[in-house]
């Protein structure tokens, strides 16, 4: 049996048949069958106007213009129902039954056609002298059989329509002539069935093909929408488990911060270690859960950006700010290199790309060396501006471009890896510069160091101007998250 192919499952684990199935499936039919007619057009109209030319030149081009005229009636038809086709639905019984009667209407005034034609051709022969409207009879079947398979009651009509002209023609010379067996008379009679039978198991084997593939398309869409569902359930236990984990987060990180800052008085010396590593992994741990949090919001398409006109210069001394107390944690100096005495300007979210700067610093701190630098600049670059960090780090192998910017993926991922950081900071980072019609790249040199850049296209200066708006301050803890 043929399969819906526009069935959607209601239930993942054992997906409910909707009451219109065979409707669904005539109207996946149907619109298979418009849509091959519509893509088969122009090669039908060649074969059409041979054979108008090729029959009116040695027979009657009287009747070779009419049974042309006749044709061209039926293609139009052909194609305003192809373009009507699509627009139905599966609630449309009536739609769809109406369209049906007039897809077989109009098969029957075509194939009628073409019979009645090749017929005329034939009488106009000599006895057992009728290659060519035989030949004519058995391209029309051969195409039906090829092409008509998606819509069954269609491709039944034709070639039941073709097999009895065959059938008239043939057997009215023997008929008329009344020959012995062993005459061409009937070697054509004989001929002619083996030829239908022959067009009978070609539409059989195509008409099986067509079927499996709906069969397989359906279980395709079928697991598809299990996957969905599934990938739906788990967003949303991700999303529900992030945010109550981070409430009571935020009441220990700030408790944490409190004894550490002395504010409660001094920690007792055996206590210190214990108290700043549970500082420091609380702070991972919230950097963990924003990170899940943001990479929810863009798979949902709800990341929301605060567009306004940034003044580039004071978005790189902004991050330099924030971020230095987490580059001087890690042994590194932090370096400023603007280069170019002019203001330039981009439109984008001020926080969402101190965010990106924070990433890309956070990184160069964690891969440089003890004492090593980390330099954060940008430099115009013809309708661009370029934002950079470099470090004098470790760099990162060649061919590793895909673990850089992917989700969950370091290029140290073994279990002794030296730093931490969930994998996610670079990916949410490409995600945000993209947004703004970015791109974000990096190159390096193992052992020399690495440079992450940023480019963001500039905005005129005559529009920029009146409408600078400032940098939101944030503090280093909020913007710098791990990678």
């Amino acid at each position: 049996m043929e399969k819906d192919f526009g069935m959607t499952a209601t239930d993942p684990a054992q997906p409910d048949r909707p009451k219109g199935e065979p409707e669904n499936r005539l109207l996946q039919n149907i619109k298979d069958y418009t849509a091959m007619s519509f893509a088969l057009l122009w090669q039908r109209q060649a074969i059409f106007l041979a054979t108008t030319i090729l029959t009116g030149f040695f027979f009657d081009p009287i009747n070779a213009l009419l049974f042309y005229g006749i044709i061209l009636v039926c293609e139009v038809q052909d194609l305003l129902l192809a373009k009507r086709v699509p627009r139905l639905k599966p609630e449309q019984h009536k739609a769809i039954a109406m369209m049906v009667a007039w897809i077989l209407l109009n098969t029957i005034l075509s194939a009628t056609a073409i019979c009645l034609y090749a017929v005329s051709v034939a009488f106009k022969q000599p006895t057992g002298g009728h290659f060519t409207p035989l030949f004519f009879l058995f391209a029309a079947a051969l195409f039906a059989a090829m092409n008509n398979h998606q819509f069954v009651w269609a491709m039944a009509v034709r070639l039941a329509m073709y097999g009895v002209s065959f059938m008239v023609i043939v057997v009215k010379d023997i008929w008329v002539e009344r020959p012995e067996l062993s005459s061409d008379l009937w070697l054509q009679f004989f001929t002619v069935i083996f030829v239908m039978y022959f067009l009978i198991d070609c539409s059989l084997v195509y008409l099986r093909l067509y079927r499996r593939n709906l069969e397989q398309l359906e279980k395709l869409r079928e697991e598809h929408e299990r996957t969905k569902a599934a990938y739906i359930a788990k967003s949303q236990f991700i999303s529900t488990v992030s945010h109550e984990l981070r409430t009571p987060l935020t009441s220990i990180k700030g408790s944490l911060d409190l004894i550490n800052s002395g504010a409660l008085g001094p920690v007792p010396e055996s206590m210190q270690n214990l108290v700043e590593l549970a500082g420091k992994n609380s702070e991972r741990l919230a950097s963990l859960i924003n990170d899940v949090l943001d990479i929810q919001k863009m798979e949902a398409g709800e990341m929301n950006y605060r567009e306004g006109i940034i003044d580039v210069h004071e978005l790189v001394r902004e991050a330099i700010s924030c971020n230095l107390g987490y580059v001087s944690a890690h042994n590194v100096e932090i370096a400023e290199d603007i280069r170019g005495s002019g203001k330039v300007y981009i439109k984008g979210d001020a926080t969402r790309l101190s965010q990106v700067l924070a990433n890309m610093i956070s990184n160069a701190a964690k891969f440089s060396f003890d004492g090593g630098e980390v330099t954060v600049g940008c430099e115009e670059a013809g309708s661009q501006v370029r934002i950079f960090v470099k470090d004098e780090g470790v760099g990162i192998p060649k061919g590793s471009r895909a673990k850089v910017f992917d989700r969950f993926s370091q290029i140290d991922s073994s279990d002794e890896r030296h730093v931490g950081g969930t994998g996610l900071g670079m990916n949410i980072s490409k995600e945000i510069v993209e947004h703004f019609g970015g791109k974000i790249d990096y190159k390096s040199k193992l052992g020399e160091g690495t440079e992450f850049f940023i480019e963001l296209p500039i905005l005129p200066r005559n529009v920029a101007r009146p409408d600078v708006r400032e940098l939101p301050r944030t503090d280093q803890h909020s913007v710098a998250k791990a990678t």
